[in-house]
């Protein structure tokens, strides 16, 4: 019986498909299971068609084309920071939305700044990606298309992934897990754990779910604030899971995984800058296995507050260390193309802009 006129499946993004999964679909369509690391070997070479595949028979190829396609990201705008090292990508999918993405380049090799949702649905103050409306999540194939594309753009083998791009990557849980799993197959990128890291404002529950996973990834919590009050100005989600909770969970995820918390603090002018922050900071991460890191408040057109002056980041950073934390200031990079910390939006790009 014809294989082509037998089978009725609805078109996939083989990006979206874990090993197993994909070896289920060549079921489904009557081929050999072992085609799947063939295909996952062409795709991660950077194949963006199953015609050139040319150690699959045609058939597979033709049918291949009919029921599946290979991403669905379009490249629509590139722009390259002046620090020769940071690269803006802006991306287009199939429903007309756009997602930004960034990549760097460090001495250990080059790092992919991922989105994880269209819009954000947080509402973080100092953040440009909370004023663009949420419009859905993202699959883990677009996910991992932003890395694969990334990659193929700089020319090197991408070394450590951040979702730390425009959405709350615990607020699109399962495709979260799924697209972890996925850039750290051994067949595919080959990524390992311990060179992920995601980014959450504090979504208690999901935090402690993903302690519960066993992928030893690093977290990175943004916290921008000692106490409650400071950062239920700065956080909406604080009014849900205050700091002690918060911190809490973050206990719970280092216990399980061993991996070492990061708490992101960028510092506000007359905010959360104070030396009295500092110490309210230090006591409330005493004993954790942590590191915190210093941001600069990176301008976001729209929102009013101001950075802190190099004084009080420089008291800060003595104080914690003082109490035993440690501590570095982030390096600022890709500001001048909004690709800094809290800078992405989703929006176009228009010629000459940065």
């Amino acid at each position: 019986m014809d294989k082509k006129t037998n089978i009725s499946v609805k078109k996939i993004n083989i990006l979206d498909l874990e090993q197993t999964e994909l070896k289920e679909f060549l079921q489904k369509l009557g081929y050999k299971t072992f085609h799947a690391v063939q295909i996952t070997k062409w795709i991660y070479r950077g194949a963006a068609g199953f015609d050139t595949m040319s150690d699959l028979s045609k058939d597979l190829r033709e049918i291949l084309a009919e029921k599946a396609e290979i991403g669905a990201l379009k490249q629509k705008k590139i722009l390259e920071s002046a620090d020769e090292g940071t690269v803006k990508f802006l991306f287009g999918l199939p429903d007309g939305n756009v997602i930004e993405s960034v990549l760097m380049k460090y001495h250990h090799g080059p790092a992919a700044c991922i989105s994880s949702q269209i819009g954000c649905k947080m509402g973080c103050e100092f953040c440009a990606s909370s004023k663009a409306a949420f419009s859905r999540n993202l699959t883990a194939g677009e996910m991992a298309e932003q890395v694969i594309l990334m990659g193929r753009y700089g020319g090197e083998r991408i070394s450590s992934v951040v979702v730390m791009g425009i959405g709350e990557p615990l607020d699109n849980y399962e495709n979260l897990v799924r697209f972890l799993k996925i850039i750290n197959a051994k067949d595919g990128l080959n990524i390992g754990y311990r060179h992920i890291t995601v980014s959450t404002c504090g979504l208690v529950p999901q935090i402690i779910r993903l302690s519960k996973e066993g992928l030893p990834i690093n977290l990175s919590l943004s916290l921008h604030a000692s106490n409650d009050s400071t950062r239920s100005r700065l956080m909406p989600i604080n009014g849900k899971y205050s700091i002690d909770k918060t911190v809490e969970a973050c206990k719970i995820y280092s216990e399980a995984t061993k991996r070492r918390i990061t708490f992101e603090y960028a510092l506000i002018g007359g905010l959360n800058d104070s030396r009295t922050d500092a110490l309210e900071l230090s006591k409330r991460l005493k004993g954790l296995m942590c590191h915190v890191n210093l941001i600069h408040l990176n301008e976001v057109e729209g929102i009013a507050l101001k950075k802190s002056s190099a004084q009080k980041e420089l008291l800060f950073k003595k104080v914690l260390e003082s109490a035993g934390i440690p501590v570095t200031v982030r390096r600022k990079l890709g500001d001048d193309i909004e690709a800094a910390c809290g800078q992405l939006r989703r929006r176009e790009i228009k010629d000459g802009e940065c």
